[in-house]
Formats: structure tokens, C-alpha cells, sequence
């Protein structure tokens, strides 16, 4: 059975932090954009490596820019040196089926350092014209001024130990000189999704020097259902959750095998909270020697359903719902179905319902069901901004993931 336990935070011992980033493509041709430490602490040396793939041999041109967001500065009120930079480091795909070019950059840099802490949104764009944006990444630089103590529990307001996830949040803003509590802002986000993020801007309770968001309804989340899972990482045998592996026509396909419909039954299974990772066999770099893999999922159900459509979630697909992940049905193999060009690796997802007009934006109800037990990875930033102050400061950010 799931134990929901409660982890606190100590940010006075901190010295690295992994939480989670936002990603979004807007160019068919970039693929596989991926960030490595997405959260930095204010005045270290550690910097992000952002990379992606554009799906050709030939030389773009990528210049990328960093905005505060939150934030009525000036750039040069939160940022040191250049304003844009270039991005310089590629290396083409060697002996790939798929030609592509792997581009990397790292941020900050001996170019361009932050000076502030809060969210922030990196640029990149093509051929030296802002407005030709290929792709952007949000991260954050915390300065780490308050101790954050997370619960979940499966005890909620909406029903006891069934569907949903109740988050509980204190806050010790000891080292903060509050007036106000709406100066501070909490947000709250599971698996890395926006979709169904929270924002919280009045505590249930006010304490000396503490915060707290307790039994509040916006803090109710769906449990949901462990992720599926494959692992393309060889091209000529099936891996985890690959029925088979094709070559066709100068592609290599891999045909999952086809997903069940689960609503009523929870199986406890290890996943990575939507996540994925590249790699491939017989290489000595990932980055430009795995190929790029067709994916087939296929999802029998005997209908379609005409009050919403289904995706296909996680990271993946930078866990939005675009055209690239919704899935098609075929009415006479009575299946949805998707097909999506991906680099070799492993990956995590789900099956999201998108109703029209329903409670939840999205909804792991209507295919893979919803349940306390489930394994769900929480974020809470905790946003400052005093009175007077012209911009948002991050003062605290915390993982919390329920425990076995």
C-alpha cells in the first residue's frame, strides 16, 4: 500500500536543486529539446545545458535571449553582459538513418550572468529575428530565504482515500520581513504540468512567521495513474513496452503494444513521473548517434468519445496538447491512434482526456482511471514580492513525491 509521507526541506544545507522546467517547440523541425538543472540557486556557478535537435545536416543560424518574467525591470536591472548571445556549439548525427544537428548552449555564462532571483523565460530564435522563435525554455534562480514543509495525504474534502491527492503547504518565512501575506505567491504543480498548476495567493492560516495552505480545494489534485513506459534504446530488438521493431522505407518504427483501458484497477508500477531520457546501444554519444524512431501507440476502445479528445502526455511532448500528441480515431479498427518521430531513449506517459466543459482541463479518469496510491511528483515555488519591490523574488522552491 502507498504510504503519503511529508519531507521538509532545509535550504540552509543546500547546494544543488532539481525541480522542474517548461518547455515549448514552435518550429516542426526542432525536436527533442532538453534541459539539464532547471533550477539555480542565485550567485553559483553551475550553469543550465539546453539542447535540441534541429532534423537537418545543414547550418542554422540560433541566437537565444533571456526575459524576467514577473518583473517590471529593465534587463539590465537583472541581467549582465550581453543581452543575446549566439549559439555556437553543434555537432552533426553520424551514421543515422535521419540526418539531424545537435545544438547545446549553456546558461549563464561568461557572457550573460543573472543578478536577481524569480522565473525567467530563454529565447531562441532563428536567423537573428526575434520574432522567428523556434523554441523557449522557463527556468528559475531561487535565493533560498524560507524552509518549505509539503503533505500529501489521500484525505480529502471532495472524498476519503479514492480519486484525489490533498496538498498541504507551511511556509517558515522566518527570514522574511512580511507586512502582508498576499505579498507572497505559491505555486504548486504536479509532474511538471501546467495545465492543472496551481497559484495561491491567500494562506489558509496566519502565523508568526508561517504560512499555512491548509484543507484549500484548489490544493485537490486528480492521483491519477502510474505512467506507461517503452525503451527504444536498440533498433534492431523490442524493448520495454515495443512489441516489435520495423524497418521500413529507410525508418525505423516501434509499435507499442496496445494500452488497455484500467479505470477500477491500480497497479503499482516504478515510473519516472513522466520523464525521459536518451539513449541508444552501440554508441559512444547519444546526442548524434541515436536515431530518430517512428512510435505507434495504438488505444482500442469501441467509440469514439465526442465530449473531448485524448493525449498523449508527459514530456514527451513538454506535457501540453497540440496537434503534434492529440490522438485519431479509426472507426473501423475501433482505435486511437498516434504516430510521433522520436530520438531513441526511454520515455514515460499518459493518456490525457481534454473534455469539453468538464471540472479538470485534463483527466487521467476516462482511460488509465485515478488514484490516491498513485506516485506524483509535487513542486511548490514560493514567490516574494514586498511592497514596493518591482519584481517577483523566488525564495524557496521544494520536491515533494509521495513515498511508498
Amino acid at each position: 500500500m502507498k504510504r503519503i509521507g511529508t519531507l521538509i526541506v532545509l535550504w540552509c544545507v543546500c547546494t544543488a536543486l532539481f525541480a522542474q522546467t517548461h518547455t515549448r517547440v514552435f518550429n516542426e523541425h526542432v525536436r527533442t529539446l532538453r534541459v539539464e538543472r532547471d533550477v539555480l540557486l542565485l550567485g553559483e556557478d553551475k550553469p543550465l545545458h539546453i539542447s535540441f535537435d534541429e532534423m537537418s545536416h545543414d547550418v542554422h543560424f540560433y541566437t537565444y535571449s533571456v526575459q524576467m518574467l514577473n518583473s517590471d525591470l529593465l534587463s539590465g536591472e537583472y541581467l549582465q553582459g550581453f543581452t543575446t548571445r549566439d549559439i555556437t556549439n553543434f555537432e552533426h548525427s553520424l551514421n543515422t538513418s535521419r540526418e539531424y544537428t545537435h545544438y547545446w548552449l549553456e546558461f549563464p555564462n561568461e557572457d550573460m550572468q543573472l543578478t536577481k532571483s524569480g522565473q525567467y523565460r530563454l529565447f531562441i530564435y532563428e536567423d537573428g529575428n526575434p520574432d522567428n522563435k523556434v523554441a523557449e525554455v522557463d527556468f528559475c534562480v531561487v535565493e533560498p530565504l524560507v524552509k518549505i514543509e509539503t503533505r500529501v495525504r489521500a484525505n480529502t474534502d471532495i472524498e476519503l482515500s479514492g480519486r484525489f491527492q490533498q496538498v498541504d503547504v507551511d511556509v517558515n518565512t522566518t527570514a522574511l520581513d512580511i507586512r502582508d501575506p498576499k505579498e507572497v505567491r505559491v505555486v504548486v504543480t504536479q509532474n511538471n504540468r501546467l495545465d492543472n498548476a496551481v497559484t495561491l495567493t491567500q494562506p489558509t492560516f496566519v502565523e508568526p512567521n508561517r504560512l499555512r495552505y491548509m484543507n484549500n480545494k484548489a490544493l485537490i489534485f486528480e492521483g491519477g495513474n502510474e505512467y506507461h513506459h517503452f525503451d527504444a534504446f536498440s533498433c534492431f530488438y523490442a524493448g520495454t513496452g515495443i512489441d516489435r521493431m520495423v524497418y521500413e522505407m529507410g525508418d525505423y518504427h516501434a509499435i507499442l503494444f496496445a494500452d488497455e483501458l484500467t479505470r477500477g484497477q491500480y497497479i503499482h508500477q516504478y515510473d519516472s513521473d513522466g520523464r525521459f531520457v536518451v539513449n541508444a546501444e552501440r554508441t559512444q554519444d547519444s546526442d548524434t548517434e541515436a536515431e530518430y524512431v517512428w512510435v505507434h501507440w495504438t488505444l482500442p476502445v469501441d467509440k469514439p468519445w465526442l465530449d473531448g479528445s485524448i493525449y498523449v502526455g508527459g514530456d514527451i511532448f513538454s506535457n501540453g496538447q497540440t496537434l503534434r500528441n492529440r490522438m485519431q480515431y479509426d472507426p473501423d479498427a475501433k482505435v486511437y491512434w498516434l504516430t510521433a518521430l522520436v530520438k531513441q531513449g526511454g520515455y514515460d506517459y499518459q493518456y490525457w482526456f481534454s473534455g469539453k466543459g468538464t471540472q479538470y482541463k485534463t483527466t487521467t479518469q476516462r482511460v488509465d482511471g485515478s488514484y490516491w496510491q498513485a506516485e506524483n511528483e509535487y513542486a511548490v515555488y514560493v514567490y516574494w514580492r514586498p511592497f514596493g519591490a518591482r519584481y517577483d523574488r523566488l525564495v524557496g522552491v521544494q520536491i515533494q513525491k509521495s513515498a511508498l
